[in-house]
């Protein structure tokens, strides 16, 4: 449950702030940012969700592995 509650959030506010920044890169500060901003955080949210779900086991897997072999502590 807390790697469920973790990847909740996380993706949350990732989602929340990259959202923001692409949608400010595209657009730049229009009258209606906050409702295209938005827009893009409601279909970036899922995806970032369930990404996160999916490659936490396999990045910290690859994490510890280079950390291993690179001598990093």
């Amino acid at each position: 449950m807390v790697r469920f509650i973790f990847t909740f959030l996380f993706s949350f506010c990732l989602s929340l702030l990259m959202s923001a920044w692409v949608t400010f890169i595209n657009l730049g500060l229009v009258s209606d940012f906050l409702n295209y901003w938005m827009i893009a955080f409601i279909n970036a949210w899922p995806a970032a969700f369930f990404t996160a779900l999916i490659l936490t086991k396999p990045v910290s897997k690859v994490t510890a592995f280079l950390t291993t072999k690179l001598r990093f502590s």
